[in-house]
């Protein structure tokens, strides 16, 4: 039974490798092939989010990829292929985006997000402990139990 799952597992894990596929694209030149690095390098993957169209399997990034090559082949420069994708796809798909009023939010947007998180944490952590303040006794409060304790009761039991 154990060597059975064994030689499942091992299959399964066999096919995975197998159904990777590998890109080739044939350059004109070294220069061609360094920028097509690059433009892979810089443009994110809009299905992965964390990853560029060079790194990225998805198919998405493969159709990237593809287009990048293609555009590359027929002439266009570097930055026609950047405002390309950005065009098509906004300006999220650069990793890097460029510094101007629509894109200002990608830019300082996380700036923001950090400085409310820091002042929401120090605003509850004041509450905390004003409200531990609240909690504590003062000496004079705890005799004052201490004698509502000791006090003899007034009523008398039958």
């Amino acid at each position: 039974m154990k060597r059975l799952l064994l030689i499942l597992l091992l299959t399964s894990l066999s096919l995975g490798a197998l159904a990777t596929t590998i890109e080739v694209y044939d350059f004109d030149n070294p220069a061609q092939e360094r920028t097509f690095k690059e433009l892979t390098s810089e443009l994110r993957c809009l299905v992965c989010q964390n990853q560029d169209i060079a790194d990225s399997n998805a198919e998405l990034a493969q159709d990237m990829r593809h287009k990048v090559f293609r555009m590359l082949k027929d002439g266009k420069s570097k930055q026609e292929i950047i405002d390309f994708m950005v065009e098509r796809y906004g300006d999220f798909v650069r990793y890097k985006p460029a510094f101007e009023g629509r894109t200002l939010v990608l830019w300082i947007g996380p700036f923001v997000i950090f400085v409310l998180a820091v002042i929401f944490m120090l605003r509850a952590i004041r509450r905390a402990r004003q409200q531990e303040e609240r909690r504590e006794l003062s000496a004079e409060q705890i005799t004052q139990a201490a004698d509502l304790l000791e006090r003899p009761s007034d009523k008398s039991t039958d």
